[in-house]
């Protein structure tokens, strides 16, 4: 049972790394495309607006994918802490 449970919890954070790399280079290549427009456009620059929104959004889904599992190996650490504790009494 216990094996099934890790399992899961792998593929969940697969899909999840999965999800941020395809929305990372997602935007790679979208800003390229709007820079290469705006670039042969000759007219005010303007690729730099979406540039940094969608960077905005980016580096958000970035920290949110990356806290969680400093997160979850930190309520895993305590709660080994506390289940030690309760058995040394």
């Amino acid at each position: 049972m216990e094996q099934e449970e890790r399992y899961k919890r792998a593929e969940a954070r697969v899909k999840e790394l999965k999800s941020f790399y395809s929305h990372l280079v997602i935007y790679v290549v979208v800003m390229v495309i709007l820079f290469i427009v705006d670039f042969q456009d000759h007219g005010n620059w303007w690729f730099y607006w979406p540039l940094m929104g969608w960077g905005i959004a980016v580096v958000i889904h970035g920290f949110n994918t990356f806290t969680t599992g400093w997160e979850k190996r930190k309520v895993k650490q305590l709660m080994e802490k506390e289940e030690e504790e309760e058995q040394e009494q």
